[in-house]
């Protein structure tokens, strides 16, 4: 696979890179990515994830599942009481509308038993990373234990857990994803952004 040079490679970090068997295009968000994969014609793609770019132009990427785009992760937050669940809902809340995160969410304040309970934050796949990221950078600390990933998801949704409060989450993106006719007149070329 040949890449096109970029100017200013750093800004290409967090972007996708889509092999389409006979060109490569560098750029493509996530939303642009998913569209591409659902639609019959570039489903057999090939998908990267830019993880880091240096000054010399050199790109440090991975490879991404067509399926990550058509799976939500999620990280829970588990604890004993709904005091200490109410106060973790909040705070999850309250980081963000202080700092959006990096794509759309949703939070679920859920009761499972008699005392326990879980913050769910639940989002798409492939901004595991981003997602882990943010909460890092926001310092969101819960007492109880806590568990993340794909089969999660599918674990809280099997339970049925009784949802005591809810909250959508707003991300930013600092890439603006096309759609339909707008996107598939670029796809031709090799550096998308």
């Amino acid at each position: 696979m040949k890449l096109p040079e970029l100017q200013e490679p750093e800004k290409y970090v967090g972007l996708y890179i889509f092999d389409f068997g006979d060109h490569v295009g560098v750029g493509f968000t996530a939303a642009e990515v998913a569209e591409l994969l659902e639609s019959e014609k570039y489903r057999d793609g090939k998908v990267y994830k830019i993880h880091r770019a240096y000054p010399d132009g050199k790109l440090e990427i991975k490879g991404v599942l067509a399926e990550t785009f058509e799976l939500e992760a999620g990280v829970f937050f588990y604890s004993g009481d709904p005091d200490s669940g109410r106060r973790d809902f909040k705070a999850l809340v309250n980081l963000a509308v202080r700092t959006a995160p990096p794509c759309r969410a949703k939070v679920h304040l859920a009761q499972y038993g008699d005392d326990e309970f879980v913050v769910a934050l639940i989002y798409p796949a492939e901004y595991d990373a981003e997602i882990s990221s943010w909460l890092l950078d926001g310092q969101y600390r819960t007492a109880g234990a806590t568990e993340g990933g794909l089969g999660a998801v599918q674990r809280y949704y099997n339970r049925q857990e009784e949802i005591l409060d809810r909250h959508q989450l707003f991300g930013t993106s600092e890439s603006m994803s096309r759609t339909g006719e707008e996107l598939l007149a670029s796809l031709k070329l090799a550096v998308q952004r």
